[in-house]
């Protein structure tokens, strides 16, 4: 009588666990990449949230703050030269849209690009 083996070969497992480690590297990789991106969309809420109702409110006020609060956060990346603040009538918008190259291997990067936009009423 013959018996059938049961099972996955080597090659098998080869095939199976490459993709997996390729994703779960970039993964890794691109976790402190959103960890920052995280940090920033903050700093701009509450610096639109804090400033709620501030008749005095002008660009070189908002950007202090959001410089203030990058200093607290420890953020490096994008500068503050990089948020946009402009004026829609009564209200102000912060904005802050930039990408985020992210190296692999021999290569091959990560582009993210990121979006967060903040209203001052």
């Amino acid at each position: 009588m013959r018996t059938r083996q049961a099972g996955i070969t080597f090659i098998g497992w080869v095939i199976l666990l490459v993709p997996v480690a390729i994703i779960a590297y970039a993964v890794i990789r691109l976790t402190p990449v959103y960890l920052n991106y995280m940090k920033v969309a903050k700093a701009i809420t509450q610096t639109a949230s804090d400033n709620v109702g501030d008749a005095q409110i002008n660009v070189v006020a908002i950007r202090k703050e959001l410089q203030r609060r990058y200093d607290i956060e420890g953020i490096t990346f994008p500068s503050v030269d990089v948020i946009t603040v402009q004026r829609d009538g009564d209200t102000w918008t912060l904005e802050a849209n930039y990408e985020d190259e992210v190296p692999m291997f021999a290569g091959i990067s990560l582009l993210v690009k990121f979006d967060k936009r903040a209203v001052v009423e």
